[in-house]
């Protein structure tokens, strides 16, 4: 997967080594949407291998090894119920120039969650507002395309896409920063369904 990203905090992203330490909580785009968004997140840089996913907690240190966070995860999932999100337009962070799909449906839930999660082992002092949202293109290669061609050709892809642009978080998935090898999946955990404990 890439780095998971808010608005102008980052998202997983494979191409960057980074700290082994740092862990996140996603969820994979399913179906023949996340399979589009997958080729055209290639498309738009050629050696992003990541898969397109939305950011329930930006990458972070752990103040421990995992197995408390993980504990923390697994108790709480449960608490919350599946929900839908429906994406909406291709736009561009100021800061960042990451290029990503805003949300029409499903910001508050995400939100939800992540202000429930990011506490305990888990809790991070994040240096962006979390803003939930579908990253398409980050990183040196969009931010010196100074005439914005991979942001039109994402807005003209997006555009071209015919099928439902929703998804249900029903199950998440927590990575740890594998450095040269990307992000790793560690637990794909259910949302609303109660796990063995």
């Amino acid at each position: 997967m890439t780095k998971p990203e808010t608005p102008e905090a980052g998202s997983p992203s494979p191409q960057v080594a980074g700290p082994k330490d740092e862990f996140a909580l996603v969820c994979y785009l399913p179906g023949a949407l996340g399979g589009f968004l997958d080729l055209l997140r290639t498309e738009l840089v050629p050696d992003c291998a990541a898969r397109s996913h939305v950011t329930l907690l930006p990458p972070r240190p752990l103040h421990g090894p995992p197995g408390p966070a993980h504990e923390q995860l697994r108790r709480a999932m449960p608490q919350f119920t599946p929900f839908r999100v429906e994406l909406g337009r291709v736009s561009i962070f100021d800061k960042t120039r990451v290029i990503y799909l805003e949300l029409l449906q499903g910001t508050e839930e995400l939100k939800a969650i992540h202000s429930e999660l990011n506490q305990g082992p888990l809790h991070y002092n994040e240096p962006y507002q979390y803003h939930p949202h579908v990253t398409l293109a980050q990183g040196p290669v969009v931010v010196n395309d100074i005439d914005e061609r991979k942001y039109l050709l994402a807005k003209e892809r997006w555009d071209e896409f015919r099928l439902p642009k929703t998804f249900t978080v029903d199950t998440v998935m927590f990575v740890q920063n594998g450095g040269c090898q990307g992000w790793l999946d560690l637990d794909e955990l259910p949302v609303g369904t109660p796990v063995s404990l």
